[in-house]
């Protein structure tokens, strides 16, 4: 550690990941907010890279409904995700706008805003050199705002979108640890296109094929594509491949009209740690708050 030079830089890597992507589009794309026409609470976990020291893990929780004759979307997304020493937070409310496109199609403007805070535990981290005066001490950041806009397409059997929740490149604050060694951290710009379908194989089974891509300066394009059967609307298995990554499988149940469960499994092959790590998992709950009975006979949603 010694042969470091007078400064730390710490820059920020891609978003958190979800092998259940498919169902955080609110946290994306704020354009979402209220397209299932109920109040719609979603909470995801995923643990990543599994006995590996210091591996990520994430949870979110969101939740969104359609307001004023469904014209309008309200929604809340929260984040939380610790990797190693760094913890970050965020809150953020979700606005959506809804316009009739032809005869089935909803055409959503989407507009994102709130906070993030990170915190580094650089003290809590073994070093080779005792008293490391690089990790001597922690950096704390400040509450920062940030906002983000999106669009938001969809019928009953399709929807597409392209966002970038994050416009602003905060710098976080900079101190000056023990030794005069510098730190910083920034957040980085993400661009996020999602997509997806379903469609009758048989008379019991649907596929629905989505798509999710991510792009952020000076880091690979990521895309995630995933292939799911869907058995009588009730029962689903699909698997998911994730560019220069992973490789995984979902499966997951509507236990009632408004509840739904879901456990997703991925494996990193090309990763440099799938050695010495036992994959990462996730689980996916769900709830539609129906306030009518109009609202139950209507066809499943998809999306």
């Amino acid at each position: 550690m010694s042969t470091l030079l007078g400064s730390l830089g710490m820059i920020a890597q891609q978003d958190a990941m979800f092998t259940h992507y498919m169902f955080n589009t609110l946290a994306v794309n704020p354009g979402y907010a209220g397209s299932r026409d109920a109040l719609t609470i979603t909470g995801l976990h995923r643990s990543q890279w599994v006995s590996f020291p210091g591996a990520p893990t994430t949870q979110t929780l969101t939740l969104h409904s359609p307001i004023y004759n469904n014209k309008l979307g309200l929604g809340l997304s929260v984040l939380n995700d610790r990797i190693g020493p760094t913890n970050t937070t965020a809150v953020y409310a979700d606005f959506a706008y809804k316009l009739p496109v032809g005869e089935k199609g909803k055409l959503a403007f989407g507009l994102k805003g709130g906070v993030n805070l990170r915190n580094n535990n650089l003290a809590s981290l073994k070093t080779d050199e005792q008293n490391d005066k690089v990790f001597s001490s922690n950096v704390k950041s400040d509450v920062l705002p940030n906002f983000g806009f999106g669009l938001y397409y969809s019928t009953d059997k399709f929807y597409v979108g392209l966002s970038t929740p994050k416009l602003m490149q905060n710098n976080y604050k900079t101190g000056t640890t023990t030794g005069g060694v510098s730190t910083s951290a920034s957040e980085q710009r993400h661009y996020f296109l999602i997509a997806g379908t379903v469609f009758p194989l048989t008379d019991n089974i649907k596929l629905k094929p989505t798509g999710l891509v991510k792009v952020t300066e000076a880091a690979p394009v990521e895309t995630d594509l995933t292939l799911t059967a869907l058995f009588r609307d009730k029962v689903w298995a699909g698997v998911m491949f994730r560019t220069g990554d992973a490789l995984g499988v979902l499966v997951g149940a509507n236990l009632t009209d408004q509840l739904a469960l879901g456990y997703s499994f991925d494996w990193s092959y090309t990763n440099k740690t799938f050695k010495y790590n036992g994959g990462s998992h996730e689980l996916m709950l769900r709830y539609d708050m129906i306030y009518n009975d109009k609202q139950k006979i209507r066809s499943p949603r998809y999306f």
